[in-house]
């Protein structure tokens, strides 16, 4: 294992009590939490991603997939093709690697940033965040590549582990945004 991929996995980073708290909206109309649903929805989306990935590495290493087959179905995930498509998650000019992550980066924390220095601190704790999950995903499909070339044992417990990685770090990340954020998208009127 790898410095960068001993660091993901350490669950300080996964620790609630790092991760900066935006204040709390009260008295929210229906209309005002509609943007916050509409977020999770998208993060559902993301969920079942994570969970394909995990069935593709099993069935790979249960030999039940072909190589041509994993790698079709990996191009053909939305998180996998927006991320080659878009490139770069974060920086000054935010080309990121998921049009999700692109319209949070580039729209909607600038936007919440200018709200205050509690919500800076989120967004810019959620932007970090978006770097982690972008290099996590290159270093599963590279492993994932490496699988299906030589499926032995060795590159599938890569694979597992930083499949273990990106699922738990997407998911708290995704848990962790709509919590602190969801609200704020319609009480600020700043459209997902």
């Amino acid at each position: 294992m790898d410095s960068d991929t001993a660091m993901l996995l350490d669950i300080a980073f996964l620790d609630d009590s790092t991760r900066p708290r935006a204040p709390k909206l009260e008295n929210l109309t229906a209309s005002q939490r509609a943007p916050g649903q509409h977020l999770k929805m998208i993060h559902d989306h993301l969920r079942e991603n994570v969970k394909v990935l995990r069935t593709m590495i099993d069935q790979v290493m249960a030999g039940e997939k072909t190589v041509k087959e994993v790698e079709a179905e990996a191009e053909a995930l939305t998180m996998v093709s927006n991320y080659r498509q878009f490139g770069n998650l974060c920086g000054q000019h935010c080309q990121t690697v998921h049009m999700h992550h692109s319209i949070e980066d580039a729209h909607i924390f600038p936007a919440l940033s200018e709200k205050g220095q509690a919500w800076k601190k989120v967004t810019d704790r959620l932007q970090a965040e978006h770097e982690i999950v972008h290099n996590l995903l290159v270093k599963l499909i590279a492993a994932l590549n490496a699988l299906v070339r030589e499926p032995n044992a060795a590159n599938f417990a890569s694979a597992t582990e930083i499949n273990d990685a990106l699922e738990r770090v997407l998911l708290s990340h995704l848990g962790y945004e709509e919590d602190e954020i969801g609200d704020a998208l319609g009480y600020f009127g700043i459209g997902v």
